[in-house]
């Protein structure tokens, strides 16, 4: 049986809150002593860094020494998350969730929730990926066939959007500014040519997209921006 301690020891484990990020590293973290950080090594985190965890984040780690004596911190396996997991309830559907992400996949994120259900957020339900680590508020829309709570990051208000404000959210994603040079008063052409719908739809899906607050609209700019909304700010309500 895998033991589960407020702070990290070795062969028992714990959260430890990320301290410092150093690229050519790892991560620090904080296990508790007063005058040391452990490192998480950079061959245990993912290779995209985008996905590294960042400060103030947390992992689930045991320590671990090396033949130069040297400790790390080395984060949780899949059984171990396993093991402590606790056995959700019936009808948790459209409830608020919060957890943490522990592990991450081309297809989602695997979330431990703070009541620790295991869950996970495919990359459907995401703006953008969730990086290890990071604490996510989330709803439940479903349980997985595997047992899992399905979760989204997604604002509540996102899948009542039609399909032509939802293909809009996605050029915007592809943006690395998150802002598109339309807006309701572009060229019907312009815009015919760009998003393959009619002005008056464009207009109705952007209509549906202020109303949720999922972009702003810049009239003087003649521009429109994604609301990058993190994801551990979604709303509480429900």
């Amino acid at each position: 049986m895998t033991q589960f301690y407020p702070f990290a020891q070795k062969d028992q484990y714990g959260w430890a809150t990320v301290t410092e990020v150093r690229r050519d590293l790892g991560v620090f973290v904080d296990i508790g002593l007063n005058d040391k950080d452990v490192v998480v090594s950079l061959d245990d985190l993912p290779l995209e860094k985008d996905q590294w965890p960042k400060k103030d984040d947390r992992l689930l780690v045991r320590l671990e020494t090396d033949d130069k004596e040297r400790i790390w911190a080395k984060m949780a396996e899949e059984d171990v998350f396993e093991q402590l997991a606790a056995n959700f309830p019936a009808h948790l559907e459209n409830k608020n969730m919060s957890g943490t992400v522990y592990r991450n996949y081309e297809v989602g994120s695997f979330v431990i929730t703070d009541q620790y259900y295991l869950a996970f957020v495919h990359k459907s339900e995401m703006f953008r990926p969730l990086r290890l680590g990071q604490k996510i508020k989330a709803r439940v829309i479903g349980v997985s066939q595997y047992g899992r709570l399905n979760l989204s990051v997604l604002p509540r208000g996102f899948e009542e959007i039609d399909d032509d404000a939802q293909m809009i959210l996605v050029s915007l994603r592809r943006e690395a500014t998150k802002t598109l040079p339309f807006y309701d008063k572009s060229d019907a052409q312009e815009i015919k040519n760009h998003f393959g719908i009619s002005k008056s739809a464009f207009k109705r899906a952007l209509g549906h997209l202020l109303k949720n607050k999922l972009i702003t609209e810049d009239k003087d700019a003649g521009t429109i921006s994604l609301v990058e909304k993190d994801e551990s700010d979604t709303d509480d309500e429900g």
